[in-house]
């Protein structure tokens, strides 16, 4: 297990405190890195405040503007994003990942998975209208009635933010569009691939190394050589802490339960949530930078268990997906410090003191963000290029609707219109043994190995809030350099590559900051076309017949 985003910072550190000799015609890394986040820097004024649209050129819709077809092709942030290209940074490494510390194998299975899903599953389910797919946008996170109208949430809540299931009947069944539907059976499907990818290609090494470590017979490479001179981490310092900070988060759960709405019990299985997928998703993470989450399978264990509880709902996803993300960030860390050979210890200290104050200044930085950006997060209100638009927010809220709200039995339940999407579980769980059989008959097709069912199918669960210009753009990049360049270009990839992808977040985060300091907190801002980040205004409308949409075309 390597964890390829650590090589980035690894080259970064070793470009920054060694001595490098300048070949001949060229430049050392530093310089390189130098020279890369000064080009970043500069270049991201254009996308993030000069020229918007660069973050999405659909060049479909300026050649049909009043075709709904073409624009749902060709949108990248409102349909499928055929030949959709995104000139920016930050859209590129938004939702993947930097696509220079991405394994090719791991990019490779994130297209296939991208281009099965955008281009031949949902055009298909559209074409035969699966799920009334007609009469939503084709792709859309937002929810809806029976008549494609957005669904109106306040009317089937009452004064505590409880679920009133007489208002429900009344007002109609909440609508998915199709797919978000799909993409939810794809968070289905990729953690039971998940689970069964780590038991079929993971679990003997897994289970030699739990026997080894156990009779105190491991085999050590070279790095945990190295480290044998400093002194462990001692195991009491960890469960010392967690035992506090479930303490702390239960007392917290029973003080505030008005506003929480969780119990007790509820921290304790969200926290054996996590701990059960830790290890089958940290190996995913590992070796190929790519995470499957847990938000999907605890909203809708949570579900069932208190359903008409959103808010409680919400909290039972965050202690139990962050809970596993920020233990594989701590993992991750650790491997960096054994690259870079740091004490244990101190690197131990180092993210306690880090993650107390990350905490607070993120606390401290929202609260600051509600209380002082007008209409933050209202994508009714705000432009169509703010950068408070909140996409993740969005998904969350809706999220907490359908699985905490109404609850997963009324949705994707036997009182829901979607019970069918419950076999991607099934069919998550047997997909990684087509891979693991083909492997098993022909060992030396070695490709074969590198068929990772949980990638392949869970990377496209990020659509959305991802959109399909971040794949599109994410997998051209990673195309050319983890491919093209790699195999071609050997000796510039392995000096420059890593440095290129710091370089390129270091001087995209400077001027991001800088853009907001000296122009977004005075409200600055330009009003021309080049500010309209996608131009296919008509990509979010419906086709089925008779169904009004404003700003849309009516079909008869």
């Amino acid at each position: 297990m390597w964890w390829p985003a650590n090589l980035v910072q690894v080259s970064l550190f070793r470009a920054l405190h060694e001595k490098d000799n300048r070949l001949k015609g060229g430049v050392t890394r530093i310089h390189f890195f130098i020279c890369a986040m000064i080009c970043s820097f500069a270049y991201y004024i254009l996308p993030g405040y000069l020229f918007p649209m660069l973050t999405s050129i659909s060049w479909l819709c300026w050649i049909f503007p009043q075709s709904v077809t073409a624009q749902q092709i060709g949108s990248g942030l409102r349909g499928l994003g055929v030949g959709v290209v995104g000139l920016d940074w930050s859209t590129i490494s938004a939702y993947l990942g930097s696509p220079l510390a991405t394994p090719w194998f791991a990019i490779a299975n994130v297209g296939v998975g991208f281009m099965l899903l955008m281009y031949v599953v949902t055009p298909l389910a559209y074409w035969f209208n699966i799920y009334d797919a007609k009469t939503f946008p084709i792709f859309s996170k937002d929810l809806f009635t029976s008549s494609g109208e957005i669904y109106n949430i306040s009317k089937i809540v009452d004064s505590d933010f409880h679920f009133d299931l007489q208002a429900y009947k009344e007002y109609g069944p909440l609508h998915l569009s199709t797919f978000m539907v799909f993409s939810y059976g794809i968070a289905f499907a990729a953690l039971a691939a998940t689970v069964t990818h780590a038991i079929l290609f993971h679990g003997k090494d897994l289970w030699s190394t739990l026997r080894l470590q156990s009779f105190g017979d491991q085999k050590i490479d070279v790095h945990t050589r190295l480290m044998r001179k400093y002194r462990a981490v001692p195991q009491w310092w960890f469960i010392i802490i967690l035992i506090l900070t479930v303490m702390v988060t239960i007392a917290v759960c029973e003080g505030f339960n008005e506003q929480v709405q969780l119990r007790w019990w509820g921290v304790i299985l969200s926290c054996s949530l996590a701990f059960f997928f830790t290890l089958p998703i940290g190996i995913i993470k590992a070796t190929t930078n790519q995470r499957p989450g847990l938000n999907i399978i605890s909203e809708y264990i949570f579900g069932y268990i208190s359903p008409g509880r959103p808010v409680a709902n919400v909290c039972f996803k965050v202690y139990s997906d962050v809970t596993m993300s920020q233990a594989l960030t701590f993992l991750q860390d650790f491997k960096l410090g054994h690259y870079m050979k740091i004490p244990p210890r101190i690197m131990f200290m180092t993210q306690m003191a880090g993650t107390i104050v990350a905490a607070v200044v993120y606390l401290l930085t929202a609260w600051w963000m509600i209380e002082s950006i007008p209409d933050i997060c209202n994508t009714n209100l705000l432009p169509s290029s703010s950068p408070w638009t909140c996409p993740m927010d969005q998904v969350i809220y809706d999220a907490s609707v359908v699985w905490g709200l109404i609850g997963p039995r009324r949705i994707f339940g036997n009182l829901g219109p979607y019970y069918a999407v419950n076999w991607a579980f099934l069919f998550g769980a047997l997909a990684p043994l087509l891979p693991w059989l083909l492997h098993k008959l022909w060992p030396a097709k070695t490709w074969i190995k590198y068929i990772n069912m949980p990638v392949l199918i869970g990377a496209t669960g990020l659509l959305p809030p991802a959109t399909a210009v971040n794949f599109t753009s994410w997998l051209i990049v990673g195309f050319v350099f983890s491919f093209v360049i790699y195999r071609y270009r050997r000796d510039w990839w392995q000096r420059h590559n890593y440095v290129l992808s710091a370089g390129l977040d270091a001087g995209l985060a400077f001027m991001g900051v800088l853009l907001y300091v000296c122009l977004g907190l005075e409200n600055i801002s330009l009003n021309w076309w080049g500010e309209e980040l996608d131009g296919c205004p008509l990509a979010s409308c419906p086709t089925a017949k008779n169904v009004l949409v404003k700003g849309c075309l009516l079909f008869t």
